[in-house]
């Protein structure tokens, strides 16, 4: 029987050169109902993850269809291209932030996001933010599977001579779609079950074919235009004066929200780094510049089949069915597949996955949580979220990126500001230690979080169209009116909000943590 060493003693945990913290076999009881294998601190020895590695992971998560057509939504809403590059660009420096803050903790502790959240919310109070970014990614699993399905499907159908198009239908769709979507989601689930570090040398191969993938696309439609078309000579709808800026700020705080996700759980992959510096050079390479690169590339490439086809196609799938020859077809529909399974399974699974395995972790592991969360992934039928801009980008992005900052201010205000970066790693596995609070819930990170939901998100609000269309489920007024003024500023308003109010109800608590480092 392995010896327990007393929680919070100085033999709980042990600091290596780097700074890098680990925890000796028997810190806190093999049989605690907060931990198995995939929830422990990632041994010292197995933080193996360099800054190409996070670099390429990003890489791959940027290059995806959605991302592709982040511009086109932004252009539909009035924006010229510049604008739209220096929207996407701006909110991508700006999530930079939170994620390189919540990020820190992986390196240096070696544990996920659900395990990081209970230094703020309580050992049971961190299935709270779990769960939301659980139920995100679900969401987020289900649109990107269905565009990868159709992606398939959209280039078999043109290989086969559209006869997949004229298949019998199911449920409204030609039953090869429903196939190619099944295969796919099989697929991504097939690769999380060989675990991160299959995942990590996936990622170090897919980054630089998805990129090869995106230049190749961008040679061909420029050598068939004779150049680029008339869209990057388009003026702004909107100019940079009073039209531009309430269109702006919401759709800053939507690509915001695009990654608000990742800069939660970043820590579900740093905590596998080999040393900070991997992790914040890796990211801080990967993300801003590959997110900017894309929309560039996207703006180019779409212009050029406005001269061609007489029409902007923003969707790269589409266009690519355009091609002629089988070999760029067969090539374009690998691309497709690869840039779709390699964001998916590290933004919208793994999360869950660790997520579901916090809220029951002697009943669900790593492996359970990914199948949880690609049966979910379809049982909500998603992708009705991305059918216009407004609600893709107001309602979905918005919304979600609104809670996400909420929780995201939580915990760096804890991290950073209440504990300085010092946590006991034992006490997070052991129920009565430092983080229990009252019952295993801190009331103080609830009542932030619901301070900082409520101002974030609280004024949402849909615009009606000249026609009485609606953009969204919201009232026009707002949820609450006197909150709507606020809305368009979610993210910023939910992460300030959320942060300050934890800190004022922590100030009792700061001391206490602070004399007992």
């Amino acid at each position: 029987m392995t010896e327990t060493v007393p929680p919070g003693s100085p033999m709980a945990q042990s600091t290596d050169s780097s700074g890098r913290i680990e925890l000796p076999p028997g810190a806190f009881p093999a049989d605690s109902p907060f931990a198995n294998e995939d929830l422990r601190p990632v041994p010292v020895a197995e933080r193996k993850w360099t800054t190409y590695n996070f670099a390429a992971l990003w890489i791959s998560m940027a290059h995806c269809i959605p991302s592709w057509t982040l511009a086109s939504g932004l252009v539909a809403l009035g924006m010229d291209w510049k604008q739209a590059v220096f929207t996407i660009a701006l909110a991508n420096v700006i999530v930079l932030l939170p994620m390189l803050a919540t990020g820190h903790a992986g390196p240096k502790y070696g544990i996920p996001f659900p395990v990081l959240a209970r230094a703020s919310f309580g050992l049971r109070g961190a299935n709270i933010p779990a769960m939301i970014r659980a139920a995100v990614a679900c969401g987020w699993f289900g649109i990107q599977t269905w565009i990868g399905g159709s992606g398939i499907f959209a280039l078999g159908s043109k290989l086969t001579g559209g006869q997949w198009e004229t298949a019998g239908k199911i449920a409204g769709n030609p039953w090869p779609l429903w196939l190619c979507f099944l295969l796919f989601w099989a697929l991504q689930i097939a690769i999380i079950y060989r675990g991160m570090d299959f995942l990590r040398h996936f990622e170090n191969w897919a980054a630089p074919f998805v990129i090869v993938g995106a230049f190749v696309l961008l040679i061909w439609i420029a050598v068939k235009a004779d150049g680029f078309g008339a869209l990057l000579d388009q003026p702004s709808k909107l100019g940079w004066g009073a039209d531009f800026w309430p269109v702006f700020f919401p759709s800053l705080m939507g690509m915001i929200g695009f990654w608000a996700t990742l800069s939660l759980n970043i820590p579900d992959f740093t905590r596998f780094g080999s040393s900070q510096r991997a992790q914040t050079w890796g990211q801080s390479l990967g993300l801003p510049t590959t997110m900017t690169l894309f929309a560039i590339l996207a703006v180019l490439v779409t212009s050029g089949s406005e001269a061609v086809y007489g029409e902007a196609i923003w969707d790269p799938v589409t266009l690519a069915a355009k091609a002629d020859s089988t070999f760029g077809l067969l090539f374009a529909l690998i691309t497709v597949l690869i840039a779709t399974v390699s964001v998916n399974i590290a933004a919208n699974v793994v999360s869950p996955a660790y997520d579901l395995a916090n809220l029951a972790p002697k009943l669900i592991n790593f492996r359970t949580g990914a199948l949880i969360t690609g049966v979910v992934g379809i049982l909500i039928f998603p992708w009705k979220l991305i059918s216009t801009p407004e609600f893709y980008i107001f309602t979905w992005l918005g919304v979600v990126g609104g809670l996400l900052g909420t929780v995201a201010g939580i915990l760096i205000a804890d991290y950073w500001i209440i504990r300085r970066t010092v946590l006991h790693l034992a006490d997070l596995y052991t129920a009565g230690g430092r983080y229990w609070y009252s019952a295993g819930w801190n009331w103080r990170a609830i009542a932030a979080f619901l301070v900082g939901g409520v101002l974030a998100v609280g004024g949402s609000y849909s615009t009606v169209s000249a026609e009485g269309v609606s953009s969204g489920p919201f009232p026009e007024d707002g949820l609450i009116p006197f909150l709507k003024p606020l809305a368009d500023y979610g993210w910023a308003v939910g992460l300030a909000a959320s942060m300050l109010v934890y800190v004022a109800l922590m100030a009792g608590e700061r001391e206490k943590a602070r004399a007992t480092v």
